[in-house]
């Protein structure tokens, strides 16, 4: 049956989120714990700086080409909802249900209480009386609170804490790329696709994040402007930062020091000043856990509210004017339970899978949006920019499920759990 495009809601609050606020918020979302957590595997398997820098560069590759597409999509629908909304007027309303659905239990919620986990495990040995699931918990009541009392101040937050996060990096960058040329050369390893291959599904849930500005689009202004613009800066702005942080694990201390190891930060920084420089990095992957769980609670709201708006969701979720305060105590419920009853590390594959699929199926989207519009729909680099993003993301997932199938299968049966529940859902506002 043919689909109707969802209307945007009557509703909508007022702009007041800058270009700034939107750059943020992208680099709160992709520069969490992965960039200190990945490079002493990548080094266990590929054996050469070389390599591991060349992994890096290429994912931020991708995550640019996504950024792009991602952009020429803000221009044509600058409003909140993410995948949801881009997928409902792109493809079909079922399609942006699933979406909304992967975004509900994956894109936000887990990945919320596995950041506010970690944040209590990282800071433990400060508040040693404390339990890790205790401090996660305040943790995400605290940013609730925050986002929920007003979105400026929420914002402001956001930006202050990711402008300090961002100076300490580049501390940590500019110290470290002084002992760089003490290391002796190191001997050439052969290159293995497979394991390099691997090495980009890896290094894809670092760079995840570099469309958090969307889930805001109702709220940004001038946002056919500030949106694709806020895309590419904190995506560009990050590919940089992790490659000089990622120059300084590889190339500043010697591989033995973080071959296979997960708390690489710490490490390199004790190597290379000692336990001051080591909690200094504790307190600094601290911080961008903290920035991360900020930016989560900032952007799932907004997918949730427009969910409910178009009558998915109920309608108490919806949000009406200022904060979808709401939705962010849903967010908060839902992340609480997972927080206290799982663990993630089996997660990582489950939810980089899921999310890929839908990132996907959302430039695929463009893709046809623009063979029906033509050049109405200004698209960067088309047809080169969307279609080398969708193959290349189809390939690390494709990848991914052979070298982890059950975490892969489990994703595929949230997108089944997802489509019957549209089927039985679906209703009023948006026909199918």
């Amino acid at each position: 049956m043919a689909s109707r495009l969802i209307e945007p809601p009557t509703n909508a609050p007022p702009r007041r989120l800058g270009f700034w606020s939107g750059t943020s918020l992208v680099v709160a979302s992709m520069l969490g714990t992965g960039v200190f957590t990945t490079s002493g595997f990548l080094m266990a398997d590929l054996q050469s700086p070389g390599q591991i820098l060349l992994a890096w560069l290429i994912g931020g590759v991708i995550a640019v080409l996504g950024a792009l597409s991602y952009g020429a999509l803000a221009r044509h629908i600058p409003e909140s909802g993410g995948e949801y909304l881009f997928l409902s007027r792109t493809l079909h309303p079922a399609a942006g249900y699933v979406a909304g659905w992967i975004s509900l239990l994956v894109g936000f919620s887990a990945p919320l209480a596995a950041a506010a986990n970690a944040f209590g495990e990282y800071t433990h040995d400060w508040f040693p009386g404390v339990s890790p699931p205790v401090t996660g918990t305040l943790l995400l009541l605290a940013m609730s609170v925050i986002h929920a009392w007003n979105v400026q101040l929420g914002a402001t937050t956001q930006n202050l804490a990711v402008l300090i996060k961002a100076a300490l990096i580049s501390g940590f960058i500019a110290f470290g790329t002084t002992r760089i040329s003490s290391l002796p050369a190191s001997p050439s390893t052969p290159f293995s696709f497979p394991s390099f291959a691997m090495a980009l599904v890896w290094i894809s849930f670092s760079y995840a994040g570099w469309n958090a500005a969307i889930y805001l689009g109702s709220e940004v202004a001038n946002p056919r402007q500030n949106l694709p613009r806020s895309l590419l800066a904190g995506t560009l702005f990050v590919t940089a930062v992790y490659l000089g942080v990622n120059a300084v694990f590889v190339l500043a201390v010697p591989a033995e020091v973080i071959s296979g190891q997960l708390e690489v930060g710490r490490l390199v920084a004790q190597h290379l000043g000692g336990p001051a420089w080591a909690n200094g990095a504790t307190a600094l992957v601290a911080l961008a856990l903290l920035t991360s769980v900020s930016s989560l609670i900032m952007t799932g709201p907004r997918v949730y509210a427009r969910i409910a708006a178009d009558g998915y969701l109920p309608a108490i979720l919806a949000q009406h004017s200022g904060p979808p305060r709401a939705a962010i105590l849903f967010q908060l419920a839902i992340a609480l339970t997972l927080l206290w009853t799982a663990t993630y590390q089996t997660l990582l594959t489950f939810i980089g899978f899921t999310l890929s699929l839908s990132t996907a199926a959302t430039v695929v989207g463009l893709i046809l949006l623009r063979r029906r519009l033509g050049r109405e729909i200004g698209v960067p680099g088309w047809p080169w920019v969307p279609v080398l993003f969708v193959v290349a993301v189809l390939g690390t997932t494709t990848l991914s499920a052979l070298r982890a199938p059950l975490p892969s299968l489990a994703g595929l049966a949230v997108l089944g759990l997802g489509w019957g529940f549209w089927h039985l859902n679906s209703r009023g506002s948006v026909t199918p």
